[in-house]
């Protein structure tokens, strides 16, 4: 959403048809489910050569790999929080990374200072975060859906709210 706010060419990758859907309805001009396709062979094609910017935000070996492996020359690359489990130290393909003169930088989220320009955005409609949320679920769900979050595909896309004394519906 962000990306496309700001004019990019936003490629979106994922495991989920959920997501993929919102990605697409968020500004995604591409999807691609990378379950049936090589991702990062499909990403070089799209971009004649490959992505000046890639995000990962899911933290696994697989999707940093993929997306050292769909950059063009010079490229950066944003690793959003940390890998986990046997992930949690992962081996980064270094001449690819050299060969390439490509930029990792590694970042927790967003710095409280950029929310101003931010909230500004939100409050102009530039950035609709509303947009973002799929569902509400009774705090007595809770346990069954973060059990379900490394399921590859097991999310609705988005956000869901937790919220107690509620029952579950849909966005």
């Amino acid at each position: 959403m962000i990306a496309a706010a700001r004019q990019a060419r936003v490629i979106a990758v994922d495991l989920s048809p959920a997501s993929l859907e919102l990605a697409a309805s968020l500004g995604a001009v591409v999807t691609i489910n990378a379950t049936d396709t090589d991702v990062p062979e499909r990403v070089q094609e799209l971009t004649s050569g490959g992505a000046d910017v890639s995000i990962d935000a899911l933290g696994s070996l697989v999707t940093l790999h993929n997306s050292l492996r769909s950059m063009r020359k010079r490229g950066r690359h944003l690793q959003v929080g940390l890998l986990a489990g046997d992930d949690d130290m992962p081996p980064v393909p270094m001449g690819l990374v050299i060969g390439s003169e490509l930029e990792v930088l590694g970042s927790h989220g967003m710095s409280a200072r950029t929310y101003p320009d931010m909230m500004a955005e939100i409050a102009v409609g530039a950035l609709r975060p509303e947009l973002l949320i799929r569902g509400v679920i009774g705090l007595d769900q809770a346990p069954e859906r973060l059990a379900r979050l490394g399921e590859p595909g097991a999310g609705a896309g988005g956000v869901t709210i937790v919220r107690p004394g509620s029952t579950t519906r849909r966005a």
